[in-house]
């Protein structure tokens, strides 16, 4: 028959022997907050420019930005778009732009923080699509924690040949979820 005899357990007889004649444990807690999701667009009115009936205008909105700051384990949100029809006069037929001839695009992200795969939804131009329907702008999936992205989406507007003379306005609505 062999005896095995463990070092380690050895030390550990002798340092509890040696021993310390007293130990006690303190829990410690703390917490971590966690904030909102939100989406932040330029306050200004953005002007497009002119064109003749037929013509089309564009540009690029200005920094949209989706701020995280949930701290989620697992954070994904989806920034959507969608436009409303464009006005002007009384809003009759030919006084009416619609959102069928509105395209968008989002372009890369121009900053982002935090952790995930950021998605723009249309990152060239060739990859514009009209917002007659509500779109996705820009996604994250699999992130951690705090995040958030900025981007500097394009506008084009194609203005129907029968459109009169006026200043259009209209409403283009971004979204997180």
């Amino acid at each position: 028959m062999r005896i095995r005899y463990s070092v380690a357990a050895g030390v550990a007889m002798a340092v509890a022997a040696a021993g310390v004649a007293s130990a006690a444990d303190t829990p410690v807690t703390f917490s971590v907050s966690g904030g909102s999701l939100s989406i932040s667009v330029p306050a200004v009115p953005v002007g497009l420019g002119s064109a003749a009936p037929g013509g089309s205008v564009g540009g690029q909105l200005g920094s949209v930005t989706v701020t995280d700051a949930r701290a989620l384990l697992a954070a994904s949100w989806t920034a959507s778009v969608v436009s409303g029809s464009f006005t002007t006069g009384g809003g009759t037929a030919a006084e009416t732009v619609p959102a069928s001839a509105v395209s968008y695009w989002s372009g890369t992200a121009s900053a982002t923080t935090g952790t995930g795969t950021f998605t723009p939804g249309q990152a060239t131009s060739g990859q514009a699509q009209t917002l007659d329907t509500t779109r996705t702008a820009y996604s994250l999936s699999g992130g951690t924690g705090n995040n958030s992205a900025t981007w500097n989406p394009t506008l084009a507007i194609t203005i129907p040949a029968g459109a009169v003379n006026g200043i259009y306005t209209g409403t283009v609505t971004h979204s997180v979820a």
